[in-house]
Formats: structure tokens, C-alpha cells, sequence
């Protein structure tokens, strides 16, 4: 730890006793706005001096505070050479030039050891980090060694005292510029600042750890390092991205898992990548390690053939005592190999944990990112997932972030992989410290995590915290580092590993002997030695099965899906609301307090719900949505929708959260349902794709029990977010045995909008379809919409649902319903043809979504009742003895043509042409009509659209 230094000068006087406090800016600035706020709080002298302050620049007492923050009173550095400060309040000169140079010179030295201090720390481990250091000498700030024996004023905040200048040399050095960096004087606020100040130079600094903690840190660090050991040894060439040269991580999370219990956090979610992650499901999450051991062997492998993931891909989660006397649960998130996409998603479990839980300030959960460097500034959804940090509708109460820096990426050095000085800089862009730490300095890092921990508690805020270390070995254990880093490596080849280096220091101080800490080494060797040979007995892995929260949820194969003759009542929830009961709802929406002025359109809407109410109107998409919403709630299900602009819809259709046209406060339609209702969630989201729906998934993985939902803006969009739907939605069942049933809605139709507001990419998901792993849907009716979102939530067969909504059908007058509808219906996956007299027909058109309004137009307008039109609703899942009971009534040979608006390289076609090759049930010659082959979703012209599209249905119809 580093001692603060003694003065070798009197004790510090009162403040207002000192008459050159007023150099220091900070100070004065400090007093002035108590003195704003209420002239009687700052002294009697300090009153005076503001007063005449005001008096001699022409401004009245409250213009002081418009200054800007440079603002130097002239009374204090005028061209006179200042005046009186208001110790001596009848404005006499205040000592000689020289003093009053050297008092101001010395001020701007302290100002340059807290903003720049950082760049001349010694973090590097290897010591060979060639980044220019700034400049912090004498003459940078315009004084000499002749100065150096001058006392001048110090201030750390309210606190002034005098000091030898050489001695504020050495104190700032001291703290400012060994082994702890400090970024934080990008925060604009005052206070904040003034609390960090207050901490890195009254109180971190000179407490020296206790034995008990010194040897918690040992232990860790020997764990950890003999835990690498074992495993290199006995499981040679295999991949285990191996913790060596990062050993302080342990160390670290166990020091930050304690300070957090005693700040009353009771549930930690952790997010990771690969590197180091079997060290920390064993010495940190407590996952036994034999279980670890049973993975290597892959004893029982035949039960995850074509399924499963590798070691250091997978989670777990744990209650766990700390030193402290307090329980805390850990979550490690599962992760793929895309590393900082797991981000978004950790927040959003924490997120569903502090809701379920009620922990509505944000206070008993905390979030613990760990990243690698060359991913924490090269990743966007590192910059998306920062700026969710303070958004009310993704707040977690502040996230830690450790960067695990090991100064290379794969095989790239920093230069090559960041435009930044410091792979954190991207981190700059919130109101939070930045703690740059030396990772072979243990007692360093725990004088960071202490800091961070009190910021984060005392803040709410996210705190950085970059843990600058090495990599040992090569990216994995195949790689030969020094091809690409042959100084690099040369230097860690001579690095003392940190485990030993502490040691060293603890037996010089006494703390600890030699004997003691050989003891702790072998009293871990055995117990991994122990689990080892009970690995070597085990003849299966434990599966784990959906608990807690999860218990009464199942995966799998869909249970109506499994067996033809099974009974799909047996399975189907409820989804019906009786007539009544919807009218009475709507009413309800329609309803705004007596105080509320609405837009008189929003008004209208209003009175349209109260006549669909009435049967006098038909239901509309947007009704029904906000009938499922509502009914759910009222259900005690929590309801959590998130989009850009989905309070209003990207349509003008949603409007769930008014605005007054008088003072723009808000109202949700869904406040005052009941007095037991869920809530009803509806946020905003920033311009985030990838981001936010991570989130949005993370939350659906710890609140089975609420809708989730994320909303892209137009269906397309989600392309942005691809890894969460690959990595994670369409696998992660199979990978890590995890359920979710978070819904995507996306915009989905051809309406002429150009190549980016058509396709949501329907076919992207059919090819992510496989073993019952997600839904596909396109409802076409309100009421289908309505009952599938309460299928969704009412089941207990959770799966992810993919549901293609509509644009231009949210206000055609054909795609309406009835509350009958509601009443009475359940979701169908094929929605039948209603024509009379089936065995006339002459061809069968099947086809989803918006294009089956255009054909029962185009059959309605040419009298084409030899034609049948076939909605399959849900492409997916959908087992062949469905789709046979739709077809038995047409006679054989009839020909069947699949129809979209896609081109047919996209869509459902090719899902359903791989599926049913050119003869459907050996009964139907099947065909596509479809607009030719293309790489682009859509024509950009609207004229051009308009044409293919009427030759689509002429071809459908054959005319």
C-alpha cells in the first residue's frame, strides 16, 4: 500500500483562518455556490468577500454563479497582483508576486496530478509499455528547485493545509502516479469528483490491509495458480484458455463478492469470456471440480451428440457464504464465443431478479462484466450495452467492469487494435472514475476494489476497473506466442508468477511464513487431486434440470407435436376472454384521468375502442394487443415490451403511454386496471438492436412468469442483433439447456417501402429451426395476434416466438375481428379456407402473412371460387398430420402453389420446398410463385413494386 507522506509544516488551520485559501480554485468555487444557495452558510469573512466580489466586477450576487467554471475572481488574481482575501476583508495586497506565483503554480501541479497523474502510473506488470508519459515536472508549471522548500496551500476539498511544496511533490507522486491510475476528472459534477478526491488522498492511501485480508488474497492467488497448474499438467494440449499471468482475478472477485454483501447485495450475475472461466466456476462460483474433471474425459458423450458446448462456454450458479457472514447468489451467464454479446444479456437477468424481487431501488443486485481488452474498445455492443447504464427502463443500479488486460488480443498488440491510448477510453463516454491498477500488486487492486465498490454504492453507477496484467501463454494452449510477440514474451519469461511474488513480500513484512503458504498449496493440490480421482469413477455428468423459477416450465419437443392422436386440448392453455369482459377492458383503456388533456386524434382512438366496445366497430391490431396486454396483467403477468419508440409504435398505432397537450406529462393506458394488475412496461429504447434485445433475452431467462417482448422497428432491423438470435435464442436449449420465451416482433410485408422496410428475414429463421427450438408465426388477424400472445405467456412449454407483424394491415379494413372472436377462438396455425363445395377446386394457393388479403381480394374481383387460399399461420413448428387434416378435403393431383411476396430465394419456400419436395404427401404436384431469385429483399421503387406485384397474383390464378 502506499503511505501517505507528513508535512514538514504546521498542523492545517481552519479554513477561514488562512489567508491564501482563496487561491485555491476548487475551494473558492465550492464556497460560492453555498454561498448562492444560501448567503448565511459560508463565514462571516467569505460573506464579505463575495459581497465586494459582486460589487467591484458590476454583477449582482446571483450573476457570480452564471460565470464560467474558470472563473478567477479579480480581487483574488487580478493585474494588481491580488488583493486581500477575506481573512483580511478591508482589501489590503496579499504577500509579494513571488509567493502568490508559486501558490498558483502549485495549484495547477496539483490539478495536473489528478487529470493526467494516470499517464505516468507504473501498471504495466512487464514494465515495457512504450507509451509517452506526460509531462509533470517543475518547469511544466513554471516553477523551479528553488521553489521546492516554499510552503503553499493544499487543499483536497474543504480541507486546506500548508505543506512543503517538495513535499506536495512527493505526496502526489505517491498517490497519482505508482501502481493505481486515475481517470476521473472527465466527470462534470463537482461532488462526484470532490468524493474521489476526498478518497484517493484522505483514506485509501494510508490504511495498510489487515493480516486476515493479506492472507485472503494469498489464498486465492495460490488456489488459482495451482488450479492452472493441475489442469495443464494433467490434461495436456487441451484448450482451457488458461488464467496464467491474470491469477489477480480470483483474488479480485472474491474481494469484490465480500465488499458487495457488505454493502447488502444478496444476488451477483456474472458476465464473461472464455479466458479464465474454468478458474472461476471453481474457485469463485464453487462448481465442484470433479464435475470439471468429467468434462475433460467426456465420459458420458453420447448424450450430447449434436448438442452440448464446450467447458469454457458454460454457467452455473451457486449460494455462496462470505468472509463477511453473508449469503450471496452468484450467476455465471453461459457465453458463446461472440465475448462481450453476454453483457447486455447479465444486465437484463439482474434486471428480472431486482423486478420479480421487488428491488425497485436497484440495491441487493449487482452486476460483474469481466472483458478482455482488445474486446472492450473493438466490440459495438460494448458502447450499447454502456449506454443502457443510466436509462430508466435498463437501470441495474451501477455495473463493475474488470478488464482483464493482457495488453494483446489474439495475437495483435494494442497498437495495432485501438486508436485510444487506454482500451477503457471508450468507457469516458459516462459520468463514472476509471481505476487503472497494476495487477501484480495485489494490495493495489484491493484498494481499487474498495474504492469502485463505494462509488458504485454510493453512485448507483458503473465503474471501470482495468486490471493491467499479462497472458503468459498464447491464446490457447496450441499457440506459440512468440511468433508474433517475441519481446513480449521474453519479458514474461522472466516475470516472477504473482503468487510468488506476494509471498515474497508478505514473509519480508512478517505476515505470513514460508511454511504456512507451502501448506496452503498442498492442502488445495490434494482436494483437486481428491476430485481428480472421483472424476476418473464417474461414468455420467449431472444434467441439470429447470429449478427455482424455472421448475414448473418445460423445453423439448412440443408437447402437441409429439404424438398425432395426442389430444392438443390436453396442452393448450386457456386464451379466451368472454365478451363482456373484453368490452369492459376497453372501456378502461379508453379511459384518462379528469386532469389529463389528450390529443382530440388520441381522443378519437378513444371513442373508436368504446364502439368496438359496443360490437358497433371491429377490432383492430392494436386493440387486441392492448386487450392481451391488459388481460395478462389483470392475470398477474408482467408485461415488458421495449423498442424504439414502442410507447407510440412505429406506425402511429400503439399510443400505451399518452403525453398532455398542456404540460407533456405522461399516462399509460394500462395504470388502474386492478388493484392486483402486473405492471405493464412499455420503454423506449435507444438506437440499439443488438444491445437491447440482449437485454430483453437476459431478462426473459429470470422472469418466465412476465411477457417479454422486443420490438424492432421495422423487421429488418433485427439483423443488427443477429449473434443474440443465433448464439443464443435459436441454441441455447441445446447448448446450455437454458429456456426463454421472449418474443420478437418484427414488421414483416412488401408494401413498397424499398429494399429495408420489407423482408424481416423470414427465412433466416426457418433455416434456425430445428427440434421444436423456436416458433415461427404470422398471424393475419387480430384475434389470432391476441391469442397468441396469451398462448405465449399462458403455456408452460416455454420457447422463444418469432412473430411477423403487420404495417399496413394495422388499418385494412379486411384484417379486423370480432370479440366473439376473442370469446369463443384459440390460435390456429392454418387457418382453413371457408369456401363452399372444396371438391370443385381447381388449385389450392397456401401462403402466410399480408399477401392473402391481395388474393382474397384478386379471387373476391375475378369470381375465382375454383381457387383455395390456405393461411399457414405458424410455419414453425407444424408437423406434417396438421397440414395433411387441412389438405384431405381436395382431391388428389390437385396442384398446390406456395405464394409469397418474397423472392424465392427467400421466405417460407425454401424451408418448405426442403421439407416437401416437389409432390406434398405424394398427393399434390407443389409449385412457388414468387418473385424471381434475388440478393436484395425488395425493389426501391414504389411504381416497380406495384407492377410485380400484380404480376404475382396473375400468375397465382393463372389469368
Amino acid at each position: 500500500m502506499i503511505s501517505d507522506s507528513t508535512p514538514r509544516s504546521a498542523p492545517a488551520a481552519p479554513a477561514e483562518d488562512i489567508d491564501l485559501a482563496c487561491y485555491n480554485a476548487t475551494y473558492v468555487e465550492r464556497l460560492l455556490q453555498k454561498y448562492l444557495d444560501d448567503r448565511n452558510a459560508v463565514p462571516e469573512n467569505w460573506r464579505a468577500f463575495f459581497d465586494r466580489e459582486a460589487e467591484e466586477n458590476g454583477v449582482s450576487a446571483a450573476e457570480l454563479g452564471s460565470r464560467p467554471p474558470s472563473f478567477q475572481p479579480r480581487s483574488i488574481f487580478g493585474e494588481s497582483g491580488g488583493s486581500a482575501g477575506p481573512a483580511s476583508s478591508g482589501g489590503g495586497t496579499v504577500g509579494n508576486v513571488k509567493l502568490q506565483k508559486v501558490q498558483y503554480a502549485s495549484d495547477q501541479l496539483v490539478n495536473g496530478y489528478r487529470t493526467r497523474g494516470h499517464y505516468n502510473a507504473k501498471l504495466d506488470p512487464l514494465k515495457i509499455k512504450n507509451k509517452k508519459q506526460t509531462n509533470l515536472s517543475l518547469e511544466a508549471f513554471g516553477l523551479s528547485r528553488s521553489d521546492l522548500d516554499q510552503q503553499v496551500y493544499y487543499s483536497s476539498g474543504e480541507k486546506i493545509e500548508q505543506i512543503i511544496l517538495e513535499d506536495l511533490i512527493k505526496r502526489l507522486d505517491d498517490l497519482y502516479c505508482k501502481h493505481i491510475g486515475y481517470q476521473f476528472t472527465h466527470i462534470d459534477e463537482i461532488e462526484v469528483q470532490q468524493w474521489l478526491i476526498d478518497r484517493i488522498e484522505h483514506q485509501s492511501h494510508i490504511k495498510e490491509l489487515p493480516n486476515s485480508v493479506q492472507r485472503q488474497i494469498l489464498q486465492r492467488l495460490t488456489e488459482a495458480t495451482v488450479f492452472e497448474e493441475f489442469v495443464r499438467k494433467k490434461y495436456v494440449g487441451a484448450k482451457t484458455f488458461s488464467l496464467f499471468g491474470s491469477e489477480m482475478l480470483i483474488a479480485m472477485l472474491d474481494l469484490l463478492i465480500d465488499r458487495a454483501a457488505s454493502h447488502h447485495v444478496r444476488e451477483v450475475v456474472l458476465g464473461m469470456p472464455h479466458r479464465g472461466r474454468l478458474n472461476v466456476l471453481t474457485n469463485i462460483i464453487g462448481q465442484p471440480a470433479r464435475e470439471l474433471f468429467a468434462q475433460f474425459n467426456d465420459v458420458d458423450f453420447h448424450q450430447f451428440i449434436g448438442g452440448g458446448d464446450v467447458k469454457y462456454h458454460l454457467g452455473n450458479s451457486v449460494d455462496k457464504m462470505t468472509t463477511s457472514g453473508n449469503e450471496v447468489h452468484l450467476s455465471l451467464c453461459f457465453n458463446p464465443s461472440h465475448l462481450e454479446f453476454i453483457n447486455p444479456v447479465a444486465l437484463g437477468r439482474l434486471r428480472a431478479k431486482q423486478d420479480r424481487t421487488g428491488d425497485v431501488q436497484r440495491r441487493r443486485g449487482m452486476a460483474v462484466l469481466i472483458h478482455g481488452d482488445a474486446a472492450f474498445i473493438g466490440e459495438g455492443v460494448v458502447q450499447e450495452t454502456l449506454n443502457l447504464s443510466q436509462l430508466e427502463g435498463y437501470k441495474v443500479g451501477g455495473t463493475v467492469h474488470i478488464i482483464v488486460n493482457n495488453q494483446i488480443g489474439f495475437t495483435t498488440s494494442y497498437d495495432d487494435s485501438r486508436s485510444t491510448r487506454y482500451c477503457t477510453d471508450i468507457a469516458r463516454m459516462l459520468q463514472i472514475p476509471v481505476f487503472h491498477v497494476n495487477g501484480d500488486d495485489p494490495e493495489a487492486v484491493a484498494d481499487v476494489v474498495s474504492m469502485a465498490m463505494d462509488f458504485r454504492e454510493t453512485f448507483q453507477r458503473d465503474v471501470i476497473i482495468d486490471l493491467v496484467c499479462y497472458r503468459r501463454l498464447g491464446h490457447n494452449e496450441a499457440d506459440e506466442p512468440s511468433f508474433t510477440q517475441p519481446m513480449m514474451y521474453k519479458a514474461i519469461d522472466k516475470q516472477m508468477p504473482i503468487r510468488d511474488s506476494y509471498l515474497n513480500r508478505l514473509v519480508e513484512q512478517g505476515r505470513i511464513s514460508s511454511e504456512e503458504a507451502n501448506a496452503m498449496s498442498d492442502e488445495y493440490q490434494e482436494f483437486l487431486k481428491k476430485e481428480y480421482d472421483i472424476a476418473q469413477e464417474m461414468k455420467e455428468r449431472s444434467l441439470r434440470r429447470p429449478e427455482g423459477v424455472w421448475e414448473e416450465f418445460a423445453g423439448g419437443l412440443e408437447p402437441t407435436n409429439e404424438d398425432p392422436q395426442h389430444d392438443p386440448a390436453d396442452e393448450c392453455p386457456e386464451t379466451r376472454i368472454p365478451i363482456d369482459r373484453s368490452a369492459e377492458i376497453l372501456r378502461m383503456l379508453a379511459t384518462v384521468p379528469e386532469d389529463f388533456h389528450r390529443n382530440r386524434k388520441l381522443t378519437r382512438i378513444a371513442d373508436q375502442r368504446c364502439e368496438m366496445a359496443d360490437g358497433h366497430r371491429s377490432l383492430d391490431w392494436a386493440a387486441a394487443e392492448a386487450l392481451a396486454f391488459a388481460t395478462l396483467s389483470m392475470e398477474g403477468h408482467r408485461i415488458r415490451l421495449s423498442g424504439q419508440d414502442s410507447q407510440r409504435g412505429t406506425f402511429n398505432q400503439r399510443h400505451s403511454v399518452l403525453h398532455d397537450i398542456n404540460d407533456g406529462h405522461e399516462h399509460s393506458i394500462f395504470t388502474s386496471l386492478s388493484q392486483k394488475q402486473a405492471p405493464v412496461e412499455i420503454v423506449n429504447s435507444p438506437l440499439s438492436e443488438a444491445g437491447v434485445l440482449g437485454f430483453d433475452y437476459g431478462y426473459s431467462l429470470d422472469y418466465p412468469n412476465a411477457l417479454v417482448a422486443w420490438e424492432a422497428q421495422f423487421g429488418d432491423f433485427s439483423n443488427a442483433a443477429q449473434v443474440i438470435i443465433d448464439q443464443f435464442m435459436a441454441s441455447a436449449e441445446d447448448k446450455w439447456r437454458r429456456l426463454s420465451g421472449l418474443v420478437l416482433m418484427l414488421p414483416h410485408g412488401y408494401e413498397g417501402q424499398g429494399p429495408e422496410h420489407s423482408s424481416a428475414r423470414l427465412e433466416r429463421f426457418l433455416w434456425l429451426a430445428a427440434e421444436d427450438n423456436i416458433q415461427v408465426a404470422i398471424p393475419t388477424t387480430p384475434a389470432q395476434y391476441f391469442h397468441i400472445l396469451r398462448r405465449q405467456m399462458k403455456r408452460t412449454w416455454k420457447k422463444p416466438l418469432i412473430l411477423f407483424t403487420p404495417k399496413s394491415l394495422l388499418r385494412h379494413p379486411a384484417a379486423v375481428s370480432t370479440l366473439e372472436e376473442l370469446a369463443n377462438n384459440k390460435f390456429e396455425r392454418i387457418i382453413h379456407d371457408t369456401r363452399e363445395n372444396p371438391e370443385q377446386t381447381s388449385r389450392v394457393i397456401m401462403c402466410s402473412g399480408k399477401v392473402y388479403y391481395d388474393l382474397a381480394h384478386y379471387r373476391d374481383e375475378h369470381q375465382r371460387n375454383d381457387v383455395a387460399i390456405i393461411r399457414v399461420e405458424q410455419p414453425y413448428p407444424l408437423k406434417n398430420h396438421t397440414v395433411q387434416a387441412v389438405l384431405d378435403q381436395y382431391q388428389d393431383g390437385v396442384p398446390l402453389y406456395w405464394v409469397q411476396e418474397e423472392p424465392d430465394n427467400m421466405g417460407v419456400w425454401p424451408y418448405w420446398k426442403l421439407r416437401y419436395g416437389h409432390r406434398m404427401f405424394e398427393r399434390f404436384p407443389l409449385s412457388v410463385i414468387a418473385r424471381e431469385t434475388s440478393s436484395s429483399p425488395a425493389t426501391g421503387s414504389k411504381a416497380a413494386h406495384e407492377y410485380e406485384q400484380q404480376q404475382l397474383l396473375e400468375r397465382a390464378f393463372n389469368t
